[in-house]
């Protein structure tokens, strides 16, 4: 599965001598997760269901979800990878620009503003969902979409977490809430 991934993603060059990939990252996500190879091989698994023909959830709600997660988790990597996924399935720059307003944002229809709500109830209070935002989404997407929502979007909330917290890509970076020195008297 290794050698596979590497073939895919970085064709016949060595990530470690020569990184990046097409998508502007490094590729030390694909290195580091390469470490233990069943890690990766159960990572990819999840990037294989998820874009399975047989998924009944809609791509865009999908992408949606998965772009939101990121911004909302704190990682620039999954933000940035879904906000180029969310190209690839049609999505607009102003719905994409407005994916950090969540559902707020009027450019999203009521299905979609649901969504965003319903990832940040993942992401900010870890799975507790309002009665009414859940009886929505359950009448706009069903009971099979709805379970495939919620498990794309928390394996996502689960990859922005293990990017920030093992540096990879885009979040090897400072954490950003740091104590800024007085430049005097405190208070």
């Amino acid at each position: 599965m290794v050698t596979a991934m590497y073939d895919y993603v970085f064709g016949d060059r060595d990530p470690v001598a020569e990184p990046g990939t097409d998508a502007g990252t490094r590729g030390d996500w694909w290195t580091v997760m390469a470490g233990v190879p069943d890690v990766l091989e159960h990572a990819v698994a999840g990037f294989v269901l998820y874009r399975s023909d047989r998924r009944l959830l809609d791509p865009v709600l999908r992408e949606l979800a998965q772009a939101r997660v990121g911004w909302a988790a704190g990682s620039q990597f999954v933000f940035s990878q879904h906000c180029k996924a969310l190209r690839e399935v049609g999505v607009d720059e102003v719905r994409i620009a407005a994916v950090p307003e969540g559902p707020t944002a009027a450019c999203f229809d009521g299905t979609e503003r649901r969504v965003l709500a319903y990832a940040d109830c993942l992401v900010h209070d870890l799975g507790r969902v309002p009665d009414a935002l859940f009886d929505a989404l359950r009448s706009d997407l069903g009971d099979e979409a709805l379970l495939e929502l919620t498990y794309v979007t928390t394996l996502y909330l689960q990859h922005a977490v293990l990017s920030r917290a093992l540096r990879t890509e885009f979040d090897d970076r400072p954490d950003p809430v740091v104590e800024v020195p007085a430049s005097g008297a405190a208070w």
